[in-house]
């Protein structure tokens, strides 16, 4: 008991990484119970993969539409939520560095979401997956937004790799894409294709956004937007404006004569109506 209470006051004192840690890592561990509890009494459970894995068949999808971000959350076997856990950690504190946690929140959120998207229509249209099943799970569509979301706004940053030296952050986030990229030719290119398209989003939102504070779904939208011509407002000077500017010209011109009559002949030499004239000015 002592020990749900102290993983739960660290969850409550944890930085959004480490609390998208701990979620992972309590549903793997739930769903591994699950399993041997099956297993080893030979029952049929209706197991957490069943109800929140992304299936790449869209009527699925329609009868369970909350898939699309679950299966971000679930994972195949411990070294799968390893890496994708390190690399979280790694990137993920990195990333609120330079954003807040709610953004790092949505770049995981949404770079789930959009590699599902794109899990889907790789399963439904492309011609190498053909005849084939299979069910999408894994936080790495999420993670690889994050990943390359704060690569496209620090590219240079430069980690610190033992006996390798200093990496920038671009080269590592190349190696990621590239190693997606020749996967897709293996059995879990569905998998890979998700990845892509997390990482997507993150180089969208980024490379689009002007502020920290920009507005994903904007952002997203101005995508499809076209730029317009920007018009140019002509504006007339009102009349009033014109007199009130020639009214102070002319009074500053009195000023420098009486100024310049003061200086050759002394104040004396000022008649009563420029003495007035100069005695309200200078209570303005």
């Amino acid at each position: 008991m002592n020990y749900i209470k102290y993983i739960k006051s660290r969850y409550n004192k944890g930085n959004i990484v480490e609390r998208i840690i701990y979620i992972n890592s309590i549903i793997f561990i739930l769903t591994l119970f699950i399993s041997v509890i099956q297993e080893l009494y030979k029952i049929e459970i209706n197991g957490i993969l069943k109800w929140f894995a992304l299936d790449h068949n869209f009527s699925i999808l329609l009868s369970k539409p909350w898939t699309i971000i679950s299966y971000g959350f679930l994972h195949a076997d411990f070294i799968h939520l390893l890496l994708n856990l390190i690399t979280l950690n790694f990137i993920g504190n990195l990333f609120i560095e330079y954003f807040t946690q709610k953004q790092l929140l949505t770049f995981y959120l949404l770079g789930t979401f959009f590699g599902g998207i794109l899990y889907l229509l790789s399963h439904n249209y492309f011609p190498l997956f053909e005849g084939r099943s299979s069910i999408l799970i894994g936080g790495s569509a999420g993670i690889s937004a994050i990943f390359i979301g704060i690569t496209t706004y620090i590219p240079t940053y430069q980690f610190k790799i033992r006996f390798i030296g200093f990496v920038k952050l671009w080269y590592l986030a190349a190696i990621w894409i590239g190693l997606d990229i020749l996967a897709l030719s293996g059995s879990n290119a569905g998998g890979h294709f998700a990845h892509l398209g997390g990482a997507l989003f993150g180089f969208i939102y980024v490379s689009r956004g002007t502020t920290k504070e920009s507005n994903i779904l904007n952002i997203i939208l101005s995508v499809f937007k076209t730029k317009k011509r920007p018009f140019r407002k002509v504006y007339k000077s009102p009349k009033k404006s014109v007199k009130k500017e020639t009214n102070t010209s002319l009074t500053q011109q009195q000023i420098d004569v009486i100024l310049d009559k003061i200086s050759k002949s002394g104040y004396d030499a000022l008649t009563q109506s420029e003495k007035e004239f100069l005695f309200k000015q200078g209570k303005k």
